[in-house]
């Protein structure tokens, strides 16, 4: 323990225990004796709490000086970390590798929404930076009160306070580690009331100009690549703990029945093994995991006779068509549509499809949940860890407080995965056993079961006049809800342990409509939800998928932009650029357009033969303030259907750039997936179940059907602040691909995916 020659300042918050190190807080004075108490029972697992209106839950100083940021958000393989940590060395003025960043764990952070929405840095960077400029600044508030001079006659510089150079005056200097090393910042911060994304608490300080930022901006690479690849970091999957017993969960043949009569009987000669059962929920735990999957095999099960619950798949999207509105939404309307339609010369009218896909993650999901009396640690792979603390709570009738989650690296997630249903899964079976359980799904649930993102049919038209002129423009989208189930664990009847329990449901209505920046004399964007197609445990629940229902708007929307300037022999880029009106959107047009190489001219390619053709497609879109346009090269074998999707150039705005090695390989990893989306995801069925339940069944892009090239314009605006990048740039994908496709052959295709046979029959 640090020494102490008189009693310490501390606060009620006043002691962390996280690198092992005594931290204390600067507030009202206690005894030394109450100090070990608040040690000894964070030894046993408590914490005093954590208020987002408090600096020392986002900031501390270690007795060596270090920094650590906790922030309510993480990283799902972005390197999303490696920016926090720039913002907050830049504003504190400390070194890069000072400052470590501890991400959604809900006892050492609060709840800033999670991973969702690309707000890592668009507001959860936002308050990182806030609360380190309020550190910065009561650090050299204290080192003016040391030297008895004013905060102005003191400047900053690698994690010390420095008084200026005078003549005649003996310069000083204090660390950081020496003015409050070990202790808490006892800090009042203004803070909104609002928890998860909107969480804003601001101090006294107002940050740095971006003319004075010397590490934000620099491309600094991630440091923890090389240990997962070389499996030197755990997975939520490597998690053990004492006692823990192996959870596999028994899903119905046929989707909507439940268990009416188990046999328990018929795995007596499995060792541990023992049947959890309520309702709808059945799941087997065993101590070894063999033998839990052996059992969830060998279990005998009655099952309710239920009629099948979906349309052959064939059907979809005429059920889409037919299925009574929900609700229906008007996003956006300027001038009288429906007179210009009526007084149109001509009218230019498609509809585009879009399935049911998966997030079809690395690996299934995995979740460990052990409860010691009233007490609950739960380990997961989840993108917002804070609400399925709530969720896990509210399943266990437990105040949240004593529910801690623990994020830990899963297989992969961008959306409302499975993570948090493993997680009420084995928070559920910890309780009936009451042992510790780590729930593994095996890859038929994985695939199979997880949240599906919607299906969903588009529409639209365009009326033209006798002088080639667009007058009015019209959008809809017609499909099943992106919440149905909602975009976190937050309340039970959005999992399948809860909805499997017989919670009341609560399904929501939402979709979207295009973003961009098109003018046209009268516009009106609008969407509609339908039904779900099983109310309850279903597997084609529909949630977030990366960049909720964004690709699938955008392949509609920008696929017909591209029509309509074919309809009239116009050029992709000249077309857009016409009605393009936002001066950003038209940039990332033209960045795009240049670096590529674009060769002006109308769609399609003229005089191509042979059995192998190219050719390249445009697509732009806007999401949350950010800006892209991506252009796709491809090559199309005619005869095999064979899409490759050969080169990219993406032109990307989201404001001040934190990282571009980050926003890079960000960029990357969204075009790689968006080709998988676009070429052959596609959720099968049949009337009873899901169908594509491994690789074979729901395939996705291999490493030979990479791009060969990717190039970039990242276009920096240091003067604005940062938007979102983990998903803007997977939006725009399907649409250059699809607009390509019809350069290189004059045939448009408007059902995604672009699977060979898809592609063999537009041809014929």
């Amino acid at each position: 323990m640090t020494k102490m020659d008189k009693p310490v300042a501390f606060s009620r918050r006043s002691v962390l225990m996280g690198t092992g190190a005594l931290v204390v807080s600067v507030g009202a004075p206690i005894t030394l004796d109450t100090v070990m108490s608040v040690q000894s029972a964070l030894a046993q697992g408590a914490k005093p709490p954590l208020t987002p209106d408090q600096l020392s839950s986002y900031i501390a100083v270690g007795a060596d000086g270090k920094v650590s940021a906790y922030f309510g958000k993480m990283d799902m393989g972005h390197g999303l970390h490696v920016a926090i940590a720039q913002i907050v060395a830049d504003e504190l003025d400390v070194p890069f590798k000072a400052v470590t960043v501890y991400m959604g764990d809900t006892a050492t952070s609060v709840n800033q929404g999670g991973a969702s929405g690309s707000t890592g840095i668009q507001f959860g960077g936002k308050q990182m930076r806030m609360a380190a400029a309020e550190a910065r600044r009561v650090l050299v508030e204290m080192a003016a009160e040391k030297f008895r001079l004013p905060p102005g006659d003191l400047t900053v510089s690698n994690g010390a306070v420095h008084t200026l150079v005078m003549a005649g005056v003996m310069p000083k200097s204090v660390t950081y580690a020496e003015l409050i090393g070990g202790k808490y910042f006892n800090v009042q911060l203004d803070w909104n009331k609002q928890y998860g994304n909107p969480l804003y608490a601001p101090g006294k300080a107002k940050p740095k100009d971006h003319k004075e930022h010397k590490i934000v901006g620099k491309p600094i690479k991630r440091e923890d690549v090389a240990p997962k690849v070389f499996c030197k970091e755990d997975y939520c999957t490597d998690i053990k703990v004492p006692g823990m017993v192996h959870g596999r969960m028994i899903r119905p043949a046929v989707a909507g029945a439940v268990p009416v009569k188990v046999d328990e009987g018929s795995i007596k000669g499995i060792p541990s093994a023992k049947v959890v059962w309520k309702d709808g929920f059945l799941g087997v735990v065993a101590d070894k995991e063999w033998d839990a999957i052996r059992a969830a095999e060998m279990l005998k099960v009655e099952w309710s006779q239920t009629n099948p619950p979906f349309p052959s798949q064939g059907a979809l999207y005429d059920h889409i068509r037919k299925a009574s509105v929900r609700k229906r939404q008007v996003e956006k309307q300027n001038g009288n549509v429906d007179e210009a339609f009526k007084t149109a010369a001509r009218v230019i009218e498609a509809e585009y499809e879009w399935p049911f896909q998966s997030h079809a993650c690395m690996g299934p999901a995995c979740a460990l949940v052990e409860i010691k009396g009233d007490k609950v640690t739960c380990w997961s792979g989840t993108q917002k860890s804070h609400f399925v603390q709530e969720g896990v709570a509210a399943l266990l009738q437990l105040p949240v407080e004593n529910v801690h989650v623990k994020w830990t690296v899963g297989p992969g997630s961008y959306g409302r995965s499975d993570a948090d249903d493993a997680a009420m899964d084995a928070a559920y079976m910890a309780k009936v056993i009451g042992k510790p359980v780590r729930v593994q799904y095996m890859r038929y649930e994985g695939t199979g079961w997880d949240p599906k993102g919607p299906a969903s049919v588009h529409t639209a038209r365009a009326a033209i006049d006798a002088q080639g002129n667009v007058t009015a423009y019209e959008f809809n989208s017609k499909g099943f809800s992106r919440v149905d189930v909602n975009t976190n664990g937050s309340k039970p009847f959005d999992t399948l342990a809860g909805q499997a329990l017989n919670v009341a449901l609560k399904s929501g209505d939402g979709f979207g409509v295009p973003a961009e920046s098109y003018e046209f004399a009268s516009k009106r964007t609008s969407w509609e939800t339908i039904a779900p197609l099983l109310d309850r445990s279903s597997p084609l629940r529909s949630a977030h998928l990366r960049d909720p229902v964004g690709p699938q708007i955008h392949f509609a929307s920008e696929s017909f932009i591209d029509e309509v300037a074919a309809a009239l022999n116009l050029d992709p880029i000249e077309f857009r650029l016409r009605h393009v009106k936002d001066p950003r959107d038209q940039a990332v047009i033209k960045a795009a357009a240049e670096k590529f190489g674009w060769d002006s001219r109308p769609s399609p390619k003229k005089r191509q033969s042979g059995t192998k053709v190219s050719g390249r497609g445009i697509a732009y879109a806007q999401r949350n303030g950010t800006k892209v346009a991506v252009i796709a090269e491809v090559e199309v074998d005619r005869s095999s259907g064979k899409i490759f999707a050969k080169r990219f150039t993406v032109a990307h705005d989201c404001g001040q750039i934190i990282n571009p090695d980050g926003l890079e390989k960000c960029i990357e990893g969204n075009i790689v997936q968006g080709i998988s989306r676009t070429l052959w995801e596609e959720v099968k069925f049949d009337n009873k179940n899901v169908t594509s339940v491994d690789w074979m069944s729901y395939p996705i892009l291999d490493i030979t059907e990479t791009p060969e090239k990717i190039d970039f314009v990242l276009i920096n605006h240091p003067e604005l602040p940062p938007t979102g990048a983990g998903e803007p740039s997977i939006r725009p994908v399907a649409a250059a691909i699809a607009n390509a496709i019809f350069d290189a052959t004059g045939v448009r295709i408007r059902r995604v995916p672009f699977s060979p046979d898809r592609v063999k029959q537009a041809f014929s």
